[in-house]
């Protein structure tokens, strides 16, 4: 709490510096991440359609909105101790905030986004149901794992600056590979290929967030146990290695930024 003063500035920073000086500021940070899916759902919603999900533009859009904040993120968070060197040599304290900071920026546009998106979707798809009640804890789960993910890539882009270049290589396959654009319980084809399921429903870390916010907001139902269980355990297991590592390698940053 000391330092609660501290990184509200560093958040009204972030969000005012990037777009500073430009016609609409932070507005910004909603528009590009709205033009990315209207993008996104003319090319895979349109020109090569998925009839075989019910207003799938809405299917595509919940997807979407969770990929980004996860991708802006940790891409915006990986940089962010070198671009605040100057304050990192000079200050004392907790460094951490730096990257929480930005990922701090990204969930206020993840929560704007889906602020726009959710009453449109219930609206369409009559979805309104109890299961909104967990949507708060789903969100604060895919914080918290977004969140030490920030922390592992910030400090380890400190020390080796081929870390954010080859995180932004990884997220191109990563995002194809992720349920944004089908459901993989849908993947027919996959039917007898039990081991290319299992890939894309639970080795990806992010899809299981994906799928349960969806669940929530377009099909109005709880997440399955599995999922749920889980989304709570992998966001408790990130954050707490996340910390760790940043707390074991933050010693030597004054040097090395």
């Amino acid at each position: 709490m000391a330092y609660r003063y501290l990184f509200e500035q560093m958040v009204r920073r972030e969000l005012r510096q990037k777009y500073k000086g430009s016609a609409l500021g932070v507005l910004w940070y909603l528009i590009n991440p709205l033009v990315l899916m209207g993008a996104y759902y003319l090319m895979f919603g349109v020109i090569f359609p998925a009839p075989s999900e019910d207003d799938y533009p809405l299917f595509l859009l919940v997807g979407l909105v969770v990929w980004v904040f996860f991708s802006q993120a940790v891409l915006s968070a990986a940089p962010s101790l070198l671009d605040q060197g100057a304050l990192v040599r000079k200050a004392r304290f907790p460094r951490e905030a730096i990257p929480a900071s930005v990922v701090t920026v990204q969930l206020v546009t993840f929560l704007a986004l889906l602020a726009l998106l959710t009453p449109i979707t219930i609206a369409i798809r009559g979805t309104a149901d109890l299961a909104l009640l967990a949507l708060p804890l789903i969100l604060a789960c895919l914080f918290a794992f977004v969140l030490g993910f920030a922390l592992a890539v910030s400090v380890l882009h400190a020390y080796f600056r081929d870390v954010a270049p080859i995180l932004s290589a990884a997220l191109l396959p990563w995002f194809f590979l992720s349920p944004i654009f089908f459901d993989p319980s849908h993947l027919d084809r996959f039917s007898d290929e039990t081991a290319a399921l299992f890939v894309l429903e639970w080795v990806n870390p992010v899809a299981p967030f994906i799928v349960a916010i969806r669940d929530v907001i377009y099909g109005g139902a709880l997440p399955a146990l599995p999922v749920l269980l889980y989304v709570g355990v992998a966001a408790a297991l990130v954050l707490a290695g996340g910390m760790a590592l940043f707390r074991r390698m933050q010693g030597e940053l004054a040097v090395v930024v």
